[in-house]
């Protein structure tokens, strides 16, 4: 589920680097090199036995093959695919930029500027921390911490990160209403563990570094006395770490709703005043309450802004202020910026170039105007017909499946059923594109247009409240590689980037896209009965509908996966939590199932065919492992292990085929071989 966060409007600018083989073609022009099977045969390793570890037996060969580009943390089918995606949008960035008749306040003017004000680094240069002139000066003249409330308002409309975080979403228990939700934030790092986990050399070799990052950062500013600034800095995020709820408590979508009344959250939290910071994001008398995910943090914040002086939290404010804006100010502040969180953070060996970062701010910025070109340019009608329908034999899939249920009473069946047939689907782009024309964008003001476009991006969803929930929205432009299942609005999105290669072959026959695309399909669909999406009902309310004998078996079979998933280790000594993966989990293996359920449902009594000679299970399995396929830096896998819901791709892979039946006979999968798991211990709930 996407919901935006007010206080964390963020232009991460994902590493890239030029790879794509065809940069101009529509999807439904390009040729594919692989066969009529899809199958990539030069990408395999046949010296490991199927049997033994698929996922290296599929893709073993590109494994080897290939090293991580050194302007990136990871490397796979995904990355390629956002890679080629920035490369289609360069012409249109780069067309808009060169354009010597664009209009004024045009998108055109809107994405050529915005392109020309990043790519003026001798003007950047000259400003300095400068461009943050007014921000720094509305810190230090604080009068008091009675003004923090009023300061977090405006970070909120600027972007930049705080201790609490604020969004406009709908209400879990009416999905027919907006809400406004506070949850926890504020950390420079990662999560809480890098604050909290003591025994871990890692971790305070980051800690460390982290220190000196902040030193030099803010002696970059001009700050004296930086090493004690960096200190109090620290000092203050542990203690918000020690209050922040731990990723598994947050995936609770009950004990994260906790509707409070304004005067009583005022109450709890003396020292924060709620109104005063509503009144400054522009929200005051638009709602009486809000819904609060983590209480306990939010007093624990509270009791830390008396326990933390007025200069420490200045330090803590200018701190947070400049590390928001590092990569858009000077070239000292964006390499020192990268030095640490693309390199050790992520493990990064090189920054991009000045102008992929570029064409990757305007497309994250101005998205639906970039993206309105992307989809003209790019997104073959054939593309979304052929998606449309394979959705359709996946939510008859589902429907046949759920009847099926030996563990199910027939009263759960039917809610279920219910909320299957209320699951909307949108392909592609939006039946409506996302108005800019409020936005002033100049080609001299770099910090100036960020800051504006995200004060109206902020306006913009303050303006929701009280009205009706907006269907027609989406939450990722059509050129995001990736895609989303809402358990309010009860849909699934798949943006027009994911429905291409090497994530989606049109030139290769319909099993190997099952496994290809269709896992995905079937992982966004099952994500409205994974242990989350379970607890809402059809119109996307927080309502249990299941009887309680179901809901135990549900567990049952979930607890099995849990402890599955515990067992996979991405780093040596380094295990996934299978309690914070669960839900994409069940997804993953719900998913593979459904693939090959409505996959035989598209033959419509036809046999299915033997292609270069491969069975259409095998090539569904093949798919499911190309699609997958990827590689991380060992700093960035560390860190997705902590704060990542998804496995890796290598156990998405072999996690969920362990678990289905037709895997065993597809490739003989026999007791002592690796891949080998008992019956009794093989997860099937969909």
């Amino acid at each position: 589920m996407k919901r935006l966060l007010l206080s964390t409007l963020t232009l991460s600018l994902l590493a890239s680097v030029s790879h794509a083989a065809d940069s101009t073609a529509p999807q439904a022009a390009v040729t594919a090199s692989a066969t009529g099977s899809g199958i990539q045969p030069e990408n395999m390793d046949k010296t490991v036995r199927a049997q033994d570890d698929f996922y290296r037996y599929a893709q073993g060969g590109w494994l080897k093959a290939n090293e991580i580009p050194a302007d990136k943390s990871d490397w796979g089918t995904f990355m390629k695919a956002r890679e080629d995606v920035q490369q289609q949008l360069r012409s249109v960035v780069e067309s808009a930029a060169n354009d010597n008749k664009k209009v004024t306040g045009s998108d055109t003017q809107k994405i050529g500027d915005l392109y020309l004000s990043f790519m003026d680094v001798k003007k950047l240069d000259a400003l300095g921390v400068n461009a943050l002139k007014a921000e720094l000066r509305q810190i230090t003249e604080m009068p008091n911490k009675r003004a923090i409330p009023s300061l977090i308002a405006h970070f909120h409309k600027i972007g930049v990160s705080t201790p609490v975080r604020v969004s406009i979403h709908q209400d879990s228990k009416d999905s027919s209403q907006y809400a406004v939700g506070v949850s926890q934030g504020g950390l420079g790092l990662p999560n809480r563990d890098y604050y909290l986990n003591q025994n871990d050399a890692k971790m305070a070799d980051i800690r460390a570094k982290y220190k000196a990052h902040i030193e030099k950062m803010l002696t970059l500013a001009g700050l004296k006395n930086a090493e004690t600034h960096a200190q109090n800095i620290i000092a203050l995020e542990t203690e918000l770490a020690k209050v922040q709820w731990a990723p598994v408590e947050n995936r609770n979508p009950l004990k994260t709703y906790n509707k409070i009344a304004l005067d009583e959250l005022n109450r709890t939290t003396p020292a924060f005043n709620w109104t005063v910071y509503l009144q400054g994001a522009g929200m005051y008398g638009k709602v009486k309450e809000l819904i609060v995910q983590q209480p306990s943090f939010i007093k624990g914040f509270d009791d830390n802004i008396n326990n933390f002086s007025l200069d420490i939290w200045k330090s803590y404010f200018t701190w947070h202020l400049i590390r928001s804006y590092a990569s858009l100010l000077s070239t000292d502040f964006a390499n020192e910026d990268f030095a640490f969180n693309g390199n050790i953070i992520a493990g990064t060996k090189e920054n991009r170039s000045r102008d992929k970062r570029g064409i990757a701010l305007v497309d994250q910025v101005l998205g639906e105007a970039v993206g309105k070109s992307y989809v003209e340019k790019y997104f073959s009608p054939e593309v979304k017909q052929r998606t449309e329908k394979m959705v359709k034999y996946f939510l008859l899939a589902f429907k046949q499946s759920i009847d099926t249920l030996d563990w199910m009473s027939p009263e759960t069946k039917q809610q279920a059923q219910i909320k299957l047939s209320k699951i909307s689907v949108k392909i592609g782009y939006p039946s409506k594109w996302e108005d800019y024309s409020s936005l002033t964008i100049r080609n001299d003001d770099l910090v100036g247009n960020i800051m504006r476009a995200r004060s109206l991006a902020h306006a913009k969803e303050v303006a929701k409240l009280g009205k009706p929930i907006d269907r027609e929205e989406w939450h990722m432009t059509p050129q995001t590689v990736n895609a989303y299942y809402s358990p309010e609005m009860n849909e699934i999105v798949f943006p027009a980037a994911r429905l291409r290669s090497p994530l989606f072959d049109v030139n290769a026959e319909d099993a190997f896209n099952y496994g290809a695309l269709g896992i995905s399909i079937g992982h966004e669909i099952s994500h409205a009965f994974d242990d989350q999406g379970s607890q809402y009902d059809g119109d996307g309310n927080l309502r249990n509908w299941w009887t309680a004998e179901d809901k135990e078996k549900f567990k049952s079979k979930t607890k099995i996966l849990v402890e599955q998933y515990n067992g996979y280790s991405p780093v040596p000594g380094n295990y996934l939590n299978g309690e914070l993966t669960l839900g994409e989990n069940i997804a993953d293996n719900a998913g593979l199932v459904m693939a090959m359920r409505a996959y035989k449902l598209s033959l419509e009594g036809k046999p299915a065919p033997v292609i270069d000679g491969w069975t259409a299970e095998q090539r569904l399995f093949m798919g499911l492992a190309q699609a997958r396929r990827g590689k991380s830096r060992e700093q960035r896998a560390l860190t997705l292990i902590k704060v990542d819901p998804h496995s890796p791709g290598e156990f998405r892979v072999n996690g969920s085929l362990v678990n289905h039946p037709d895997f065993y006979s597809s490739f003989d999968v026999k007791p002592g071989d690796k891949m080998y798991l008992t019956p009794d211990k093989r997860v099937s709930i969909w």
